[in-house]
């Protein structure tokens, strides 16, 4: 294996680069998952590329939502009626003199369409179509997104919605509660709308800081690799869970016991069944440290974090069932690193151990391979 210097401190997070930093949210967010392959690929290679795969994201995200019909909400109007409707304006009836020509100044509800959350993602699809047009290849989108404005527009959401001088308090203060569905639409859409990739250059606009405090990088490092592998081995037949819970093999315990012993929560397991044969299959328990591989002892030698290694072993010990799987199950410390590649194993007592790294600081391609070589050997 290729050693380098041992560079991972409590600020590791502090010197990958940021594309990469970028390529971790990407791995870790849900609308990566939804993307086709190709498209997660060009992405992956090409950064510069994502105002044309926000676009995508949002089309078929609104695409989606039109064929569940759009959502409604209540719109005050005011009108002048030959009939009372909602509430009688008196002001507006007196002054106006309305009552001599038969009619009543009114203010009212409305169920329409025509809601603030419809109108900002129809601003986004005109937004996102104006910064496709800049490329001649995305010709095909960019109709694709004006095409979906127009048809929210005969759906009925006539109004316009100027997001760049109302803001985000535009969606924030109108929006209401939202489902699921839409919670995804107008995700894309805040995102089509703010669209801005992160660089360490000097520039014409100010982003916030990328947080990139240790407690953070942990939980986005884990996410990201959680992510990866459910987009990468799904479709291989793995099952892929995050953050499950496993059971401890209790037998006769005391009333007090269960209540005070430490649960277990494995990171990431892999688990793919075959076909013909359920109870043959392989199980990967996964959990990620977002630390150095390599501890020094007290003389100054360089040792794996033994502690750790007994939190993995009881992972994989304590699931030993009557299952071949449980018993033969594989379990993976995966670290981070920048410039080392460690990737080392043993069999113990029947399971296979794997001490290995992924190099934050390489090319998407690295990364990428670094992961997969653990399901692949």
């Amino acid at each position: 294996m290729t050693r380098g210097k041992d560079t991972v401190t409590g600020r590791f997070i502090g010197y990958v680069p940021v594309r990469n930093i970028w390529l971790l949210l990407l791995y870790a967010s849900q609308l990566y998952r939804e993307l086709p392959a190709s498209r997660r690929s060009e992405l992956e290679r090409a950064p510069d590329d994502i105002p044309f795969l926000v676009a995508e994201i949002l089309a078929k995200a609104v695409e989606r939502r039109l064929r569940r019909d759009l959502s409604r909400g209540y719109q005050r109007w005011q009108a002048d009626l030959n009939r009372v409707r909602g509430q009688i304006d008196l002001f507006r009836t007196e002054r106006r003199q309305l009552l001599q020509v038969g009619r009543v100044a009114c203010v009212f509800d409305e169920l329409t369409t025509d809601t603030h959350r419809n109108r900002y993602v129809k601003a986004a699809l005109e937004h996102i179509s104006g910064e496709v047009s800049k490329s001649a290849d995305h010709a095909v989108l960019e109709r694709r997104c004006k095409d979906l404005a127009l048809r929210l527009e005969r759906a009925g959401v006539l109004g316009y919605l100027d997001v760049r001088r109302a803001g985000q308090s535009a969606l924030r203060d109108n929006v209401g509660w939202v489902d699921a569905h839409e919670r995804q639409v107008l995700g894309a859409a805040k995102l089509a709308l703010n669209l801005s990739i992160p660089t360490e250059q000097t520039g014409l606009a100010l982003l916030p800081i990328v947080n990139r405090s240790e407690t953070t990088g942990w939980k986005l490092y884990e996410d990201a690799v959680a992510g990866f592998y459910d987009v990468a081995l799904s479709h291989q037949g793995w099952h892929v869970k995050h953050g499950s819970h496993l059971e401890w093999p209790v037998s006769d315990p005391t009333p007090e016991l269960r209540s005070i012993m430490p649960r277990m929560i494995p990171d990431i397991v892999l688990e793919r069944r075959a076909r013909s044969v359920p109870t043959d299959g392989q199980r990967i328990v996964i959990d990620t440290k977002f630390t150095s591989i390599i501890n020094r002892s007290q003389y100054g030698k360089p040792t794996l974090r033994s502690g750790n290694i007994y939190q993995l072993y009881a992972y994989l010990r304590s699931q030993e069932r009557d299952d071949p799987i449980s018993r033969h199950s594989s379990g993976v410390l995966l670290y981070p690193s920048l410039g080392d590649d460690y990737y080392e194993s043993a069999i113990i007592q029947g399971h296979r151990v794997l001490f290995a790294t992924v190099d934050l600081a390489a090319d998407t391609q690295t990364i990428r391979s670094q992961l997969l070589r653990i399901v692949n050997t």
